[in-house]
């Protein structure tokens, strides 16, 4: 038996949030209209929704979360409307409003740093409440650039001295010995995500400042043996690229009044195929120890281009397909001898 059609009306309270969430030519309108099924028409500040009830319904929780982010302020783009959508139908729209209520940092330039999904919002909160947390989630997560945040908010709350940035220099398809430059040059490339978001959030000049007086360091993994790390926030990023004994190493260079984020993506290891992923490894043993916390991130976090979103489920379904279609292993037995 087919649903119902239903008429269903959402006020907007000020005509600017009405054109915030329409978008340019009226792009949000369609996402939403194709999303759900329904017909979005619009009459000074009334929107009025036609379609089967339910998926009325959804419009109506849909349109009522992004005025009331426009009234906030935040930028509705084709990422937020794509994921409130997603909530909506998950029934999870009513965490929305906090998301925008929640400011990590404010950039150099001044625009405020906020979590944008669910999971970037309890990965923010775990970073808080914990002396180490591990993120771990696809490209496009926000991973580094929110642990970036924090560790910037922390350190103007003097809440820590220094921020320490680390990567594994990993050579994948060429070796460090053929680049040009000395060992600074040569290890950089790897490091320039981590300058992006420090110069993001600080200003160029008032990092350059910050990096000559040794209060922010951006080094290679290998430069962490041997130094005992207080009043520090700590980002290791990339950490699918490190050794067990590397990642071991890192974890005990925690001092007092120090944090740590470790960041990574398991599924994009670079490590040669006999050496096991120090962050795979870390999440089995550390699962459950007090005052670490482990944020799983998923491709419905992605805050990028939407066709982020879709590779990665591209790539997650023929993982899956190839793992279900390979053959089980071969049990082999031997003959005892007497």
């Amino acid at each position: 038996m087919a649903e119902m059609m239903v008429e269903r009306i959402v006020n907007a309270d000020r005509v600017e949030d009405l054109i915030a969430v329409f978008g340019s030519f009226d792009e949000n309108i369609k996402s939403i209209e194709e999303a759900l099924g329904v017909c979005i028409v619009n009459r000074g500040t009334e929107l009025k929704i036609s379609g089967e009830e339910e998926a009325a319904y959804k419009a109506v929780r849909t349109l009522e979360g992004l005025l009331s982010l426009a009234s906030k302020g935040e930028i509705i783009d084709e990422q937020r409307v794509r994921y409130l959508i997603t909530l909506v139908q998950e029934g999870n729209d009513d965490k929305v409003a906090k998301m925008a209520e929640d400011v990590v940092c404010i950039t150099a330039k001044g625009k405020p740093i906020k979590a944008k999904t669910v999971g970037q919002q309890e990965y923010i909160k775990a970073i808080g409440k914990n002396t180490i947390t591990l993120g771990v989630g696809p490209a496009g997560t926000g991973k580094t650039y929110l642990a970036v945040a924090a560790a910037v908010a922390a350190f103007r709350a003097r809440s820590v001295n220094r921020i320490i940035l680390t990567r594994p220099a990993v050579e994948a398809g060429e070796r460090l010995g053929f680049l040009p430059g000395d060992l600074q040059n040569k290890v950089d490339p790897y490091l320039r995500p981590l300058y992006d978001a420090l110069y993001d959030m600080l200003g160029n000049e008032t990092f350059q400042k910050y990096q000559e007086r040794g209060s922010i360091e951006v080094v290679p993994l290998a430069y962490m043996r041997g130094r005992t790390l207080d009043d520090s926030f700590i980002i290791l990023d990339e950490a699918q690229n490190t050794t067990k004994e590397q990642m071991k190493m890192f974890l005990t260079r925690l001092g007092f009044g120090s944090k740590i984020v470790i960041t990574g993506d398991v599924t994009q290891i670079d490590l040669p195929t006999d050496k096991t992923s120090g962050l795979k490894d870390a999440i089995r043993v550390l699962e459950g120890v007090k005052d670490i916390a482990i944020c799983k991130l998923t491709a419905s976090d992605v805050v990028r281009h939407a066709l982020v979103q879709r590779i990665i489920h591209a790539y997650e379904k023929a993982e899956a397909k190839k793992q279900a279609g390979s053959p089980a292993p071969v049990k082999r037995y031997q003959r005892k001898t007497k």
